[in-house]
């Protein structure tokens, strides 16, 4: 027998989807101040080393693997390689490679990545209609708006739940940004966002795996799905984010629906974006910080007897494994973050490689590390001591850490970090000219000669 459920919903939320379509069909290019404008290019061009960064990675190549099955048809780039696809594999392709370093950009407030849906869609669609950097730029601007003011909605409830909030909601900011980009109007851009409300993509149980890359990927090419399919007279639910079954109840006890209405058009959510300096999930960056500056005070690895560690639960939460067997699994590892800031002094994609993870000497470092929970301690925070073999105890406490809205890495270093990514894939001269083109995306005719750059 069917069951007939009474579960509490509110039944008198505002028009989230119809407002969203509107603003997202109507509001005006570069209707945002230079200061946005230029976050835009920061996250375009963090996302766009990234991407090309992780080319060559065995994740890209599994999905290319399964993806030239289909025999697509050559209509976009995927980043860093030679192979040309479909524009919805384009942008699953190039959103896996985007996340697979776990080294792009981060809505702090929401632990989002969102970049990673929005710009994979985004660009492939772009290369396709021949659109112009103008163009993407704004879509890429209101897109991310779409995603982070949903996940703002629901967040942290819906997190907490075990949804990867960043596939979640960027299905829905990249439905957005493609809506923005083929020109439709407020009915269709509304389908659009309905459609894509239907396909939430990521569990939380997948960090770790190939498949937490994954979620940016596929939420891209559900989003340019739901865009294409809405331009072509599918239909959709007309309140699908609101409604008592649409999606952000059922994701979430929290729908704090002024987190979409609130200055909207006004305030811009890529202005709260942030860029890692380290290669692994964001909550771990503050330890990392803190024994960067423990090996700048003079300590050495082999001086220590053990590193204490205190930091909010939701950092051992998300990075507690003690004994990561692999590259990825040492993403979601603070243990082995600590210890590669100790030894290494920074800690970009190389230290969290499998040969650096399961380095004898790393090993053993990572299990001087005794971790304690401390919720008196900001999740953005962490208090590191280091007792040494002589009785000497060093501590540094990081409030904010290097990346984070408070110490934000500047121009130049997110240059460094581009190099650091694409030199080995593309060469640094090709490199230095794309960092040139990605700054002028805003300023092109179109991306052709972009993408150009950004194949070996």
């Amino acid at each position: 027998m069917a069951r007939n459920t009474q579960v509490a919903a509110d039944h008198n939320a505002p028009p989230i989807t119809q407002i969203l379509a509107r603003f997202v069909a109507e509001h005006p290019s570069r209707g945002w101040s230079d200061a946005v404008d230029h976050e835009a290019h920061r996250t375009f061009l963090n996302w766009l080393g990234c991407a090309v960064g992780a080319a060559r990675h065995e994740a890209a190549d599994a999905a290319l693997a399964a993806v030239n099955m289909l025999q697509p048809a050559p209509q976009a780039t995927v980043l860093g390689r030679g192979e040309r696809v479909d524009m919805a594999s384009a942008a699953l392709v190039n959103g896996i490679t985007s996340h697979t370093f776990d080294f792009d950009d981060t809505h702090l407030k929401t632990i989002i990545h969102p970049a990673g849906p929005v710009a994979s869609a985004l660009l492939a669609l772009a290369e396709h209609q021949g659109a112009s950097g103008r163009a993407l730029v704004d879509a890429l601007v209101i897109g991310i708006d779409v995603a982070c003011r949903l996940g703002n909605t629901v967040y942290p409830e819906h997190y907490d739940r075990g949804w990867h909030i960043t596939g979640t909601t960027g299905m829905l900011g990249a439905a957005a940004g493609c809506a923005r980009l083929l020109g439709l109007d407020v009915q269709q851009t509304a389908m659009a966002l309905g459609i894509a409300a239907s396909q939430p993509v990521g569990l939380r149980e997948q960090f770790g795996t190939m498949t937490k890359p994954f979620h940016p990927g596929a939420a891209a090419r559900a989003g340019l799905m739901s865009a294409l399919l809405a331009r072509h007279g599918f239909t959709s639910s007309p309140k699908a984010i609101e409604a008592p079954r649409g999606f952000a109840q059922v994701v979430s006890t929290k729908c704090a629906w002024n987190e979409v209405t609130d200055e909207l058009g006004e305030r811009f959510e890529i202005s709260f974006n942030s860029y890692k300096p380290f290669a692994c999930g964001i909550v771990i960056h503050p330890s990392i910080d803190a024994c960067v500056q423990l090996r700048e005070q003079g300590v050495r690895a082999e001086d220590v007897e053990r590193l204490e560690l205190k930091v909010h639960s939701l950092v051992l939460e998300l990075t507690g494994k003690k004994e990561p067997a692999d590259g990825l699994q040492g993403k979601f590892s603070v243990y082995h973050g600590c210890a590669a800031g100790l030894v290494f002094g920074h800690a970009a994609e190389e230290e969290f490689s499998d040969a650096v993870v399961t380095r004898p000497d790393m090993v053993a470092l990572r299990r001087k590390v005794v971790a304690t929970v401390d919720d008196r301690i900001d999740e953005a925070s962490a208090d590191v001591t280091a007792v040494l073999r002589d009785g000497r105890r060093v501590h540094v406490f990081v409030e904010h850490a290097i990346g984070s809205l408070q110490k934000p890495m500047s121009d130049a270093a997110l240059e460094g970090k581009f190099h650091g990514l694409s030199d080995p894939v593309l060469g640094a001269a090709k490199t230095k000219q794309l960092i040139a083109a990605g700054w002028k995306a805003g300023s092109a005719a179109d991306l052709k000669a972009l993408v150009a750059l950004a194949r070996p």
